[in-house]
């Protein structure tokens, strides 16, 4: 069973970046899609971004797209998040994800396709 562990949030000013990162153990990610979630206060949880890990596949949501960058180090087991002109809508907990069971190749922006999610990182913008 994979674990997830995130890493990298904190406190930035708007237009600053943070690089995330999503550490993955267990098992090696092979067929996987990952996936970046967010969830703020009184939110539902939304799609970021995704990446298929076997492929490289990306996938953004509209409202980051051009701003922030999904990216794998297969060595590492790693997925990062580089997230550059960030804006006070984007605070909020970030979770990274694992699905699992997905063909390979494939990507999903949708949450439960993804089985395995990490405890989430702070990432607060200010304005």
């Amino acid at each position: 069973q994979v674990q997830l562990v995130e890493s990298g949030g904190g406190l930035v000013q708007a237009g600053g970046s943070l690089r995330l990162s999503c550490a993955a153990s267990g098992r090696t990610l092979s067929r996987d899609a990952i996936g970046w979630f967010r969830q703020a206060p009184g939110k539902e949880r939304e799609f970021v971004a995704a990446i298929s890990w076997g492929v490289g596949n990306t996938y953004y949501a509209a409202s980051v797209k051009g701003r922030f960058t999904i990216a794998r180090d297969n060595a590492k087991n790693t997925v990062f998040l580089q997230m550059n002109s960030l804006k006070p809508e984007d605070t909020a907990v970030y979770y990274c994800a694992a699905s699992g069971g997905l063909p390979y190749g494939s990507i999903s922006s949708r949450a439960n396709e993804y089985g395995f999610w990490g405890q989430g990182t702070q990432v607060t913008v200010s304005s």
